[in-house]
């Protein structure tokens, strides 16, 4: 029996060997393409028609194949139709048709999440909104503007650069992820440790709830302490409460002198002492990556790059320092003073930079050409980041023999992104092994990508049945109907009255 910290608190939970049900195995969590989409009432397309344009109600099987595949290509569906609006006001006139017809949505932005929460695995409609790509209200003064859900993460830093600012969120998948994506599941990436995740940038948001309802608070304001933060909540809700359409974000400062040093090291504890130690020696610590020589290897096999040193070593830390004056004295200074670290690259120039950037970027394109591969991201407390990196791929080969585990993440918040191949998709004994594995050293069974389908099973590890209760009851005041997303994050109630209305 294992003592569990539980949910930040002095409370203690428990985990039996057995006390959670089994994994569930080709439930169709996975895999529903064989499962055919109902046929919609073709009076309801031609309402939703004269919502959104003809051109923007999709029904070709070709071309909703991949609205209905996530980016990690294990959770396929098959979705009644894709609706394309292409403003707010036709978002909520989609939702009110739907929700009056009893016609599920999932809510898509860049379809680059990885555990099934923007895919239509029981048949529903999914609302793209690829379309709202407008960004607006630029404050240069201010260092905040208006952005449209579906602009790319990629293009709000440009927008953010040209107005003399820059945006503070970035992900491998930038040129991908939108606005919204990242709302909908708060969005960490590559630069929490220096400015927080996607929620840490809002000043306010827009968005339709389940209910037809449209919010808008997009003044901007940075102090505005008038009750309930809607664009707090709405925030990582996996799109079950609203569908966001639009957001006020919060710009920060630019800094364009950066040094990026890759730093090999000779045990896995030894490089998260140093992440921490870093952590407290630089403060324009703006990045801060690990990975491990198995992961540097694939990466080089399958890029064609050549490995950062002539020597293997067993860890690796990638960090970013920036800052609005040359930050090279400071660094240097800083790791002359750790005798562990036993190789050091260290680049200014940006190609440079960027090519060091690359050893901890690719590794999930390295991973994913070896099939689709079982994709657990999970939070360790500090103390107990270096003994789960270490133990972890020994917990897997215990349920799964054949399986090999890659492992990278981002050290300075301890997210550890855990990459099984050689598993089949549908067996999650593995994934079981790994949640609980987390939970029982304090860890959360989600860092970024949400709950979706994926995870619902283990929610209780690190969520208590308290507050399961306040978020349905959350999604039951907002959503009332259960049009938007269900089955993702919150366990699957009765389906929207009519979800597979027939044809005539």
């Amino acid at each position: 029996m294992h003592s569990v910290p539980y949910g930040g608190r002095n409370e203690k939970r428990r985990y039996p060997t057995g006390m959670l049900p089994p994994p569930p195995r080709n439930n169709g969590w996975i895999d529903a393409t064989e499962a055919s989409a109902p046929a919609l009432d073709p009076r309801l397309l031609e309402k939703l028609r004269d919502v959104v344009g003809v051109e923007h109600v999709i029904g070709d099987p070709d071309v909703m194949a991949s609205y209905a595949v996530d980016w990690s290509g294990r959770f396929r569906g098959a979705a009644s139709v894709v609706l394309r609006p292409g403003n707010g006001l036709e978002v909520a006139a989609v939702v009110d048709v739907c929700r009056e017809a009893g016609v599920a949505l999932v809510p898509q932005g860049g379809n680059t999440g990885l555990v099934g929460g923007g895919v239509p695995l029981h048949g529903e409609a999914v609302l793209s909104l690829r379309r709202l790509s407008r960004i607006t209200d630029v404050d240069q003064v201010g260092g905040q503007f208006t952005a449209e859900a579906g602009v790319s993460v990629a293009d709000v830093q440009t927008a953010a650069h040209a107005a003399g600012w820059d945006y503070g969120i970035d992900l491998g998948s930038r040129d991908s992820a939108t606005v919204g994506g990242t709302i909908a599941t708060n969005a960490g990436g590559l630069q929490v440790l220096r400015y927080g995740a996607t929620r840490a940038q809002l000043l306010g948001v827009e968005a339709v709830f389940g209910t037809g309802a449209t919010v808008s608070h997009l003044g901007g304001l940075t102090k505005d302490n008038t009750g309930y933060d809607l664009g707090g909540l709405l925030c990582g809700s996996e799109g079950t409460l609203g569908v966001v359409t639009a957001a006020r974000l919060r710009l920060v400062p630019q800094t364009p002198e950066r040094v990026v040093a890759v730093l090999g090291f000779a045990s896995t504890s030894a490089a998260v002492e140093t992440a921490f130690l870093l952590r407290q020696s630089l403060p324009d610590l703006h990045s801060l990556e690990l990975f491990l020589e198995e992961g540097l290897a694939l990466v080089c096999a399958t890029s064609g790059l050549t490995p950062p040193f002539a020597d293997g070593h067993r860890a690796y830390l990638l960090a970013e320092v920036a800052s609005q004056r040359d930050p090279m004295p400071e660094v240097v200074e800083v790791l002359e003073s750790v005798p562990w670290i036993d190789a050091v690259a260290v680049a200014t120039e940006p190609a440079r930079r960027a090519q060091l950037w690359r050893y901890r970027e690719l590794h999930t394109e390295a991973v994913n050409t070896l099939g689709a591969p079982h994709k657990l991201d999970v939070t360790l407390p500090a103390t107990a980041l270096a003994s789960f990196i270490d133990a972890v791929p020994g917990v897997v080969r215990e349920v799964a023999p054949g399986a090999t585990t890659w492992l990278f993440g981002h050290a300075a918040d301890g997210n550890v992104h855990v990459n099984i191949t050689g598993v089949e998709p549908d067996d999650l004994t593995v994934d079981e092994r790994v949640l609980v594995f987390a939970a029982e050293l304090g860890g959360s069974i989600s860092a970024e990508h949400g709950i979706g389908r994926a995870k619902i099973h283990w929610l209780s590890l690190t969520r208590s049945p308290a507050e399961i209760h306040a978020m349905a009851a959350i999604k039951a005041a907002l959503d009332p109907d259960g049009v938007l997303n269900p089955g993702v994050l919150l366990p699957l109630g009765p389906r929207p009255r009519g979800d597979q209305v027939a044809a005539g």
